[in-house]
């Protein structure tokens, strides 16, 4: 294999979209489950939600920061390294990344300032309303950035010009194009998802330590309630987003599913070792007719496989196949460890007094992080060797650079972005091991301020230690 400039910049873009989705995978979920304590907060005066919200805008602020920097980059990049790309799509993707800006990160911006650093300078329902407008801009953000994304999976609403270039004609079809709504649905359940499980580990650590923290065992249960509903339904959406490729990328589904032959009746591969070269299967273990079943509703659905696709149109199956599964694996992790945790809440005496749930909880933390990750190698992945399905090659994409600035430029992303990552990830890890009440102490010895019987979201709130936010 060669390290030419194509594969360098694949490389590339693979490495620092990977490094990036993490952040915003984490923070669309994190900026809702703070607009949730604040507002519980409010309406009923318990401090261990105040003290919960204090705690984790600090992780907010730490990882919304990070998504910004290690995200920053990948604009660039486009120019740089994909500019015989940008030169054909810009007219369709453009605008798109445009309404983000203008509608996302102009909402976060106005209030991201008010969320972190006005607590003592605004009163709680302008607080509490700069929370839920951060969190509502994250999930705009997602759904411009899908929007895109799934214009590249599935185009419409576009034409060719005679010099190549595409340009939009229903900005409707391009912005809700075939693939989008269970692709959209899909990721902010993801992130959704990946935040309870961080929640529910940093909570399962701290019981471990210190088994009779109110605050640990209000977030963990909090966290059980999010899995154990999330996680089956996102295996419903992903079922959806599955049956859709059917018709928008069959490529992709028969990647998939390594189906190499077209029949009716295909089995499902539960593992398999997919060869390229052979175009086959090395060895499987599947179920007869249940491929067929999952991927068209029928059990003698005719599917396609990869021998009906030209060989230099066939996605690289075996990274597709093991990243599915990797991704749905760990799905059908979550949804039994939610199930667990809601039979230990209904009929135990609390999932903090459970050793074992608590150590699996710790396990799962990463394995949000993980799926989005191996969704995200199906998606993109899958969809090659096209940059824009059906219309842009990858390999007629890349830029005409040398294969030596691209190394160059990888070797430092690699150098740059470790640094962040660790330095950041070093920090959260350091204030979940202080824990929530790690800055609540020093007024622990102050009187409670008293409140009057119908506290309200009107009510002033109590003024925490200024260092409590970062």
């Amino acid at each position: 294999m060669e390290l030419d400039a194509l594969l360098l910049s694949r490389l590339q873009f693979a490495f620092t979209i990977a490094f990036h989705i993490i952040f915003p995978s984490f923070t669309i979920g994190l900026a809702s489950y703070l607009a949730v304590l604040e507002g519980l907060w409010l309406s009923t005066g318990k401090e261990a939600f105040k003290t919960l919200y204090l705690f984790w805008i600090k992780i907010f602020a730490i990882s919304f920061g990070m998504g910004v920097v290690t995200g920053v980059v990948i604009s660039y990049e486009i120019g740089t390294n994909w500019s015989v790309y940008a030169a054909t799509v810009a007219p369709v993707i453009g605008p798109l990344f445009a309404f983000e800006v203008l509608t996302a990160f102009f909402l976060e911006a106005s209030f991201l300032g008010v969320m972190l650093f006005g607590w003592r300078k605004v009163g709680p329902r302008l607080h509490f309303t700069a929370t839920a407008l951060v969190a509502v801009g994250t999930v705009i953000s997602a759904f411009w950035i899908i929007s895109a994304n799934s214009w590249m999976q599935s185009p419409s609403g576009y034409v060719r010009l005679a010099d190549g270039a595409l340009r939009a004609v229903n900005w409707m079809q391009v912005i809700f194009s075939p693939s989008f709504a269970p692709r959209f649905v899909h990721m902010v359940l993801a992130a959704y998802l990946t935040t309870s499980l961080v929640v529910g580990a940093a909570s399962a650590w701290r019981l471990l330590k210190t088994p009779q923290e109110a605050e640990s065992r209000i977030a963990l249960k909090m966290a059980i309630g999010m899995f154990a509903v999330v996680a089956p339904l996102q295996l419903l959406v992903g079922d959806a987003s599955g049956k859709m490729l059917l018709h928008v990328q069959p490529a992709k589904l028969a990647a998939i599913e390594a189906f190499w032959e077209t029949r009716a009746g295909q089995a499902f591969h539960i593992v398999a070792w997919p060869d390229r070269a052979r175009a086959g299967n090395r060895w499987e273990i599947s179920i007869p007719k249940l491929g067929s079943f999952i991927t068209a509703g029928r059990m003698d659905a005719e599917i396609k496989g990869l021998k009906a696709f030209a060989p230099r149109d066939r996605p690289p199956v075996f990274i597709v196949f093991w990243a599915f599964r990797v991704m749905v694996g760990l799905g059908l992790a979550m949804i039994g460890l939610g199930l667990w945790g809601a039979w230990l809440i209904w009929r135990t005496a609390g999932p903090e007094h459970s050793r074992w749930f608590l150590r699996a909880c710790v396990a799962m933390g990463p394995a949000g992080f993980v799926s989005v990750v191996a969704g995200w190698t199906v998606a993109e992945v899958g969809r090659q060797p096209y940059v824009v399905y059906g219309l842009v090659r990858t390999a007629d994409a890349v830029s005409p650079v040398g294969a030596g600035p691209v190394s160059a430029s990888l070797l430092a992303f690699m150098i740059v972005y470790a640094t962040i990552f660790g330095a950041g990830v070093l920090y959260i890890f350091r204030l979940i091991a202080d824990g929530p009440q790690a800055r609540a102490e020093p007024d622990a010895a102050a009187p409670a301020k008293p409140r009057p019987p119908g506290y309200a979201l009107g009510a002033a709130p109590d003024e925490p230690d200024p260092e409590a936010l970062p």
